[in-house]
Order: C-alpha cells, then structure tokens, then sequence
C-alpha cells in the first residue's frame, strides 16, 4: 500500500503511469494514478465542479472527495491529502449505493441551477439588449 504520491503536472497524460506518481493534466481537467492499493489499476479522476477537486499548494495535492475505486475488485478506498495516502475502511454495498446515489442526486442539483442560470443570465441580457435598443432609438429623435 502506498502511503506517499509524488505529482507531476502533465499536458497529457502519459502511455506509461508510474506506481508512485499522479499525473495531473489541467488541460484536460483529468488526473490519473495507479490504484494505492498495489492491484495495478490505473484510476481517473476527472477534476470538475460534481467530481473532484485537486488543491496545489506549491509542494502538494490535495484531492477532494475520497476516491472509492468500486468498480475494482480491490474497492479500495483513501483520501490524498498533501500528497499523503489516508486509507479508509472498506464500504460495504449498501453505503457504496447511497455514496453513488448522493453524486447523482449532487450532480442533478448542480445542472438544473446551471441550466436555470444560464436561462435567467439570457433573458435578462435580452431584456436589456431591448430597452437599451429602445433607449438608443429614442434619443436619436
């Protein structure tokens, strides 16, 4: 088990991932490292506002949430923070359901204020284009 990461910042991520290092690629807003937990696993973690966020403090990274690696047969599950690995106990099937059933409904939350944004911020720069066209037409009389 690992208990350390080293980071490198990366354009793209690489053919080959080194066991002890996580590729982070701003540009592509996605990070990837093998699994802590030594199975092999080459584990993405897209970096978005409804999945994970990575802090750099000029030394180290901090990713937030925990990484749950469900889909493997390992499940291994930790934290990175400060480039440190904080293992945590496995999460039986019940707890795994509701943690995805919480980022669904996390996820939905986030596009429907989204959505409604973006059609509040349009009409009201509609409604301004208006009486600002109003406004101009009126003061060229």
């Amino acid at each position: 088990m690992k208990t350390r990461l080293k980071h490198k910042f990366v354009d793209y991520i690489p053919d080959e991932i080194k066991s002890d290092t996580i590729y982070i690629s701003l540009q592509y807003s996605t990070a990837v490292h093998k699994c802590v937990c030594g199975c092999g696993n080459e584990v993405v973690t897209p970096l978005s506002p409804t999945d994970w966020s990575v802090k750099f403090n000029g030394e180290t990274v901090t990713f937030d949430p925990s990484i749950g690696n469900w889909n493997f047969k390992c499940q291994s599950h930790y934290w990175i923070e400060e480039s440190k690995v904080i293992t945590c106990r496995k999460w039986n099937n019940y707890e795994i359901e509701g943690g995805r059933k919480n980022d669904n409904k996390l996820k939905n939350k986030f596009f429907k204020k989204k959505k409604k944004s973006h059609w509040l911020n349009s009409f009201a720069s509609k409604f301004i284009h208006r009486i600002s066209s109003m406004y101009n037409s009126n003061s060229l009389e």
